[in-house]
């Protein structure tokens, strides 16, 4: 491993200055990068999970971060102090970190994101990422975020994916992003991607509102699963199958515990029923995702 290192930046108009702290520079055949924030985007940490998923089931070392000094309010999001024993101790920054995965059928590699959505400077933040993807000439920037909707956690989780360029929508039969209103870091960091030229997709889970603070493997699962099939790589997802089966049977133990949610379990379950196996369609699930951001 070498490093610190900065290397030249090459994309960021924003911030002429680079916050990126590199550790090794791996080299790959125009890769695909997979990013999931902690925050606003991550209900149910269905996104955050994914990506650490990956992470572990590729094995992905890091090789970069983002210095967080100039993009949060610690006051907000406050760094937490360690003890190592003795008189020794440490404080962990929120962390931004790159990881590089060579998956066995995906010789060129992937980069995995794993950030913290940053109170301060989003453009010049987004442009450290742009940055790692033109460096190292990604392919395509793949987000991946979770949101509360009105969906029962005892059917298949609702998965969709939008993108802004057509030549994406094409190839992976996404949707078109026409959302206004309030928006995260997954948000700003699509604009940057098309205002570089460097194509970009969504992916989205929609989680029960009725859990928005259980931690969902079945939504995590989900996403994997369309990740999967969006990038042709083949995956391993049995310890996160058992998971969601766990998490499955876990809430419908809590929600039989109260008739209120029970009956509207139940509805949930009814609608889904009767709409032939699909949830809801990708338009209904926009409209969630709008709801969900502007009640934020």
């Amino acid at each position: 491993m070498i490093g610190p290192v900065e290397y030249p930046d090459e994309t960021d108009t924003v911030n002429s200055m680079s916050h990126l702290l590199w550790t090794d520079r791996p080299a790959g055949d125009r890769p695909v990068m997979i990013v999931a924030f902690e925050g606003w985007n991550d209900a149910a940490d269905a996104a955050t999970s994914a990506v650490q998923f990956l992470t572990d089931q590729w094995q992905g070392r890091e090789f970069a971060q983002i210095d967080p000094e100039e993009f949060y309010d610690f006051t907000a999001t406050r760094p937490h102090v360690r003890s190592l024993g003795g008189l020794r101790r440490t404080i962990d920054w929120p962390k931004n970190s790159f990881f590089w995965a060579t998956p066995p059928d995906a010789p060129g590699g992937v980069i995995l994101m794993r950030g913290v959505e940053p109170q301060l400077k989003w453009r010049s933040f987004c442009s450290q990422i742009l940055q790692v993807a033109t460096q190292l000439e990604c392919s395509m920037v793949m987000t991946l975020g979770s949101l509360l909707a009105d969906v029962a956690h005892t059917r298949p989780t609702p998965v969709f994916g939008n993108a802004y360029q057509q030549s994406v929508i094409d190839r992976f039969e996404l949707d078109q992003a026409h959302y206004e209103g309030p928006t995260g870091i997954v948000g700003v960091l699509h604009t940057e991607c098309l205002a570089a030229q460097i194509d970009s997709a969504s992916l989205w889970a929609a989680v029960p509102a009725y859990v928005p603070s259980a931690t969902s493997p079945k939504a995590a699962l989900a996403l994997v699963r369309r990740i999967s099939e969006v990038t042709e790589l083949t995956l391993d997802a049995d310890g996160l199958v058992t998971a969601a089966a766990a998490y499955e049977q876990e809430i419908t133990t809590l929600v039989s515990e109260d008739e209120t949610t029970s009956d509207y379990v139940r509805h949930l379950e009814q609608q889904h029923d009767h709409n032939a196996g699909s949830i809801q369609s990708a338009d209904d699930l926009v409209e969630e995702v709008e709801r969900f951001l502007r009640e934020q």
